[in-house]
C-alpha cells in the first residue's frame, strides 16, 4: 500500500508481502511483569480469536514513507481482503487458503499460501499464535505489544500486532495495527480506524476479477 499518487511500481512487492504497522516508540519501554505479561499475551489471543468478521479503514505506509488508504474486510478463518482507493489498481485478497496480489495495470497475479505470509499470524487457523509469540515491553498499561515469529521458518517473516484496551472489541482488545517485516526485510505500516466487529460478510467478497484473461472467471 503506497503513495495516495500511487505510481510506485517498484514498492507493489513490499505492498502486499509486508502489509504492517510501525509500533509506537512510546510502547519501547518497561517491561511488564511475568504474571501480567502471560495474562496479556492469553487475552490477545483470545481476542484475535474472539473477531469473527470486520471491517476497518486502514492507512499503509512503505519504508519509504509513502501511503494509501482503502477498507480492509476479514472473516476468520484465513479471509482478508484489502481493497485500495480506486487510484490504486491493486487488490490483496485471500480465500483462506492462499494470499492473491492482483495488480490489474499490469494484469499480473501473484499467489502464495497464507502460512508463508507474516499476515498468517491473523490469518491461518493453524498458526499457534501463543506458541510463536511473545510479549514486547510497552510504557502504557492500555497498549498490549505482541511480536509472531516462527524461528523455524524466517522466510515467514515477522508480524508485531498492537492492540489497545477497549471494552467493546472482542475479547476487550481493539487490534489498531501491526508491523510486518518479510523475508526481504520489506516493512510496511498499516493502522485501522472505525473497526466494525460481527457485520455480515459474504464470502464472495474474496473472490476477485482475473485480469489476465477476460474470459477467466473470478477466483
Amino acid at each position: 500500500m503506497s503513495n495516495l499518487s500511487f505510481k510506485a511500481k517498484p514498492i507493489r512487492a513490499a505492498l502486499a508481502l509486508s502489509l504492517a504497522a510501525a509500533l509506537p516508540a512510546s510502547a519501547m519501554f518497561a517491561t511488564p511483569p511475568a504474571e501480567a505479561a502471560a495474562g496479556d499475551l492469553d487475552k490477545a489471543v483470545g481476542a484475535l480469536r474472539a473477531i469473527s468478521t470486520m471491517k476497518a479503514d486502514f492507512i499503509q505506509t512503505d519504508r519509504n514513507g509513502q501511503s494509501v488508504a482503502g477498507v480492509m474486510t476479514l472473516k476468520r478463518p484465513g479471509k482478508i481482503r484489502f481493497e485500495y482507493d480506486k487510484s490504486v489498481p491493486m487488490l490483496v485478497v485471500s480465500n483462506g487458503k492462499s494470499m492473491y496480489l492482483v495488480d490489474y495495470e499490469v494484469k499480473q497475479v501473484q499467489r502464495w499460501p497464507i502460512s508463508n505470509s507474516p499476515l498468517g499470524a491473523l490469518l491461518d487457523p493453524s498458526r499457534d499464535v501463543k506458541k510463536y509469540g511473545k510479549l514486547l515491553p510497552t510504557s502504557h498499561p492500555d497498549v498490549i505489544s505482541v511480536e509472531v515469529r516462527d524461528t523455524k521458518h524466517p522466510e515467514y517473516g515477522v508480524i508485531t500486532l498492537i492492540f489497545s484496551r477497549d471494552g467493546a472489541a472482542p475479547g476487550g482488545l481493539q487490534l489498531t495495527h501491526w508491523v510486518a517485516l518479510d523475508s526481504q526485510n520489506n516493512r510496511t505500516t498499516v493502522r485501522l480506524r472505525n473497526q466494525r466487529y460481527g457485520v455480515a460478510v459474504a464470502d464472495s467478497a474474496f473472490t476477485f476479477k482475473d485480469p489476465r484473461k477476460t474470459s477467466r472467471r473470478p477466483r
